[in-house]
């Protein structure tokens, strides 16, 4: 492949992480944003074709995240999708989630565009992030002591967004992954209540799971600037993992990074945040 990897959403959670992973392995990640403020980025946006050609001039494979301001995103997507399989050589990686089939709603419809049209590609489809735990739940859990959900009793096995990063970069700089889907988890299904007790150690106070209806989990995100759509979206997907949807483990991680994915009480010792 050539070295150089396009890496979209590359100031987000998981792509800042494939960026730093292909550097130490001495490939050039272009790190595409709409803003560049440093030499390894490039002025991308969705909706600007005009970006396009100098986001992939020389890329070898692309990192796919889609645009978290909207909802269609294989109508977002699309026009770029076209011109990258004509241009890239190597894989299309897309970020997808768990809870997405190929075919289904948002990214699912970008999995099944790419399994029609993409020569190699890879759909990565990781449970719910560890990270949720630093940034959206962290202001209610060291002023309230709470996490708020409306997962019930219901098990996720939360994954370390450097683990999901690990298993991109192998699929980037690789040909040998057949193209396909990989659903990631971490080591452990535990219900939010279990994850809130883990917290809890961590920082040495009482954390709890302070459980919410799905209605009232939606008022929540909406209040905090979320369209009324999507929250309801959000919502739902916590109802889901409360009916079971979550609560499944696998091997993916160690079968394609060569090492066991993190659990949720070894990455919550080194975040800095929760200080």
């Amino acid at each position: 492949m050539n070295e150089r990897v396009l890496v979209t959403g590359g100031t987000g959670k998981t792509g800042q992480q494939v960026a730093s992973q292909l550097a130490l392995r001495g490939i050039e990640a272009r790190v595409a944003t709409r803003d560049p403020s440093s030499a390894n980025q490039v002025r991308f946006d969705w909706g600007d074709a005009t970006t396009y050609g100098p986001a992939l001039e020389g890329v070898g494979a692309v990192y796919l995240v889609a645009p978290t301001d909207q909802t269609e995103q294989l109508s977002a997507m699309h026009p770029f999708l076209k011109r990258a399989v004509l241009q890239v050589p190597g894989r299309l990686v897309l970020l997808s989630a768990s809870s997405l089939e190929a075919g289904g709603p948002m990214m699912g419809e970008v999995h099944a565009w790419l399994d029609a049209h993409a020569p190699l590609w890879t759909v990565l489809r990781p449970s719910w992030f560890m990270q949720n735990f630093t940034t959206q739940h962290l202001h209610s859990i060291l002023h309230e002591g709470c996490v708020y959900s409306a997962t019930g009793d219901g098990r996720v096995p939360f994954i370390d967004a450097a683990d999901i990063a690990a298993v991109a970069v192998e699929a980037l700089t690789s040909s040998a992954l057949p193209s396909s889907e990989h659903v990631l988890t971490g080591p452990e299904a535990l219900t939010y209540a279990e994850a809130a007790d883990a917290i809890s150690a961590r920082i040495g106070r009482p954390v709890r799971h302070c459980r919410l209806t799905v209605d009232a989990l939606a008022d929540r995100y909406a209040g905090s600037g979320i369209p009324r759509s999507y929250a309801l979206t959000l919502a739902g997907m916590d109802e889901a993992i409360a009916q079971g949807s979550e609560d499944r483990i696998t091997l993916e991680v160690e079968r394609i990074t060569g090492r066991p994915a993190n659990s949720l009480a070894s990455f919550l010792k080194g975040q800095s945040a929760l200080d």
